[in-house]
């Protein structure tokens, strides 16, 4: 049995990465101690030297982490695309999703609307703010914290419209996923992987990054609402 490499990821590929990584150390024996937080908690961590060996996070941030020196230069893997869909609570009607103006009208319309810290919630504002209703909603919108999962939030009526990472909602009770935003406003977040300069133990940490990439992923990535890099 080889060691256990430690490693670090946003909320939004945890699902995936249990069911790859336990599928990887059957197969090689490497084990591997992945804990998931909100994508800014994570991205500290490894800045602050915590000795992690391998981290996944949304591209844009792995490459700051790159470029900072604290993930290895080169050591950068893209693994999944993953887009944005709506939900709303078990039972309420669905909202139309049909077009930009639908969504929009639907925000609107929304006695409350939650997103996350994370890249898809920045790219939400920005939208809202494109639109020319950021004021208009400002005191109807609700920030899930870091690692909390804005389908929670929608399950338990806090949240109205909820809008997060399809694979962060589709395994989630309570809620029913309306769907993805419209291909015009869709939000698609690449998350990749690096090799953490931490690492004492980088050469196995490439090897099961090339696994995570490797076509034999394909199905699991579909199966957690992704697509593959």
């Amino acid at each position: 049995m080889n060691a256990v490499l430690r490693g670090i990821s946003s909320m939004a590929t945890r699902q995936l990465l249990a069911e790859l990584l336990a599928a990887y150390e059957q197969r090689i024996g490497t084990a591997v101690a992945m804990e998931s937080v909100g994508g800014v908690d994570a991205a500290r961590r490894v800045q602050a030297g915590e000795a992690f060996d391998v981290v996944v996070l949304a591209s844009d941030a792995i490459a700051k982490l790159e470029a900072a020196g604290h993930v290895l230069a080169g050591s950068k893997v893209d693994l999944v695309h993953s887009g944005v869909a709506v939900a709303v609570r078990a039972g309420a009607a669905l909202p139309g999703l049909s077009s930009e103006e639908a969504v929009k009208q639907a925000v609107l319309a929304a006695s409350t609307i939650g997103y996350s810290t994370g890249p898809s919630g920045v790219a939400l504002a920005r939208l809202f703010e494109r639109w020319g209703i950021a004021d208009q909603v400002a005191q109807r919108t609700v920030q899930a914290p870091p690692g909390v999962p804005v389908g929670s939030l929608v399950a338990k009526g806090e949240v109205a419209l909820g809008f997060q990472q399809l694979s962060e909602l589709m395994h989630l009770e309570g809620i029913t996923v309306a769907g993805p935003l419209p291909p015009a406003i869709q939000i698609t977040t690449t998350f990749s992987a690096g090799v953490c300069a931490t690492s004492k133990q980088q050469e196995a940490v490439r090897r099961m990054l090339d696994f995570l990439a490797s076509p034999d992923t394909v199905d699991a990535k579909r199966r957690q609402g992704m697509d593959p890099a």
